[in-house]
């Protein structure tokens, strides 16, 4: 067992499914509370009631769209009502779609903005200030390889994990003088149903499938993380030596990995 995780407070946003839901299960199974968040109410019901039978664990859950302001506020302000301490915040919830720019869809660009980047730092805001009072908790938001090297057909979904990693880097450095960690958690593809709607075509997930992480395992790495001062949790790790050979010579990637890029 964890013993940095019993006993504490692990928010979760976008747990009903993916890793979010792997990860809610593997804290409560280290001895804290999951408190998971998500849209889908009877899933996210379903999700606790398991986690209590298995693990004789609380869990609870609330359901919130982190893309609405207003819904954020409420839910945040009853879980703060409720908990003493907000130990450790998971920003999990986002989506993606796969599409050229010309093709894309304004409304779906800036629905994927208010959930991966406007929700992630919202819900980062309500629980800043317990934390800073505390002086004590864990920031790990969930962003991609995307945010660190762009492909055809991820244009706007790249942004967002960008700008995701853009405000986590800052967050880190404004609370350098706290004992508050802020993680980015960068992973290549996972096997999730994310691939649903960002690959309807099913074309990407399958040109890429032998590439594809397992959830559990990304989920168990996340949540060893916990509560520790890890910078950067990045997976595959040969998958960010590629970013990090990007950075430093993008000509040179684009011309000779160009066919790569081009999976989906």
């Amino acid at each position: 067992m964890n013993e940095r995780l019993k006993g504490k407070n692990v928010i979760i946003t976008g747990a009903s499914s993916g890793i979010g839901e792997r990860i809610a299960y593997l804290v409560a199974e280290q001895g804290a509370t999951p408190i998971l968040l998500a849209r889908r109410y009877d899933q996210l019901a379903s999700i606790a009631e398991a986690i209590k039978n298995r693990y004789n664990n609380d869990c609870f859950f609330y359901q919130v769209d982190v893309s609405d302001t207003k819904s954020v506020l409420a839910v945040f302000t009853e879980i703060l009502d409720r908990f003493q301490t907000i130990d450790v915040l998971v920003n999990n919830a986002g989506f993606g779609v796969f599409e050229n720019v010309v093709d894309a869809n304004l409304d779906r660009m800036k629905s994927m903005f208010e959930v991966n980047v406007f929700g992630l730092i919202a819900c980062t805001k309500m629980v800043l200030p317990r934390m800073i009072e505390q002086n004590s908790g864990h920031v790990i938001n969930i962003a991609s390889q995307a945010g660190k090297i762009a492909t055809p057909k991820s244009s706007v979904y790249s942004a967002t994990k960008h700008a995701v990693l853009g405000f986590t880097n800052s967050l880190r450095l404004e609370l350098m003088e706290t004992n508050i960690h802020v993680t980015a958690v960068n992973p290549g593809p996972i096997r999730t149903r994310f691939f649903d709607i960002a690959d309807e075509s099913g074309n990407y997930a399958k040109n890429v499938d032998k590439f594809m992480l397992d959830p559990d395992k990304v989920a168990w790495k996340i949540v060893k993380a916990m509560l520790t001062s890890k910078r950067e949790l990045n997976l595959p790790g040969w998958m960010n030596a590629g970013s990090v050979f990007y950075t430093l010579f993008p000509r040179l990637v684009e011309k000779v990995g160009g066919k790569a890029f081009f999976k989906k």
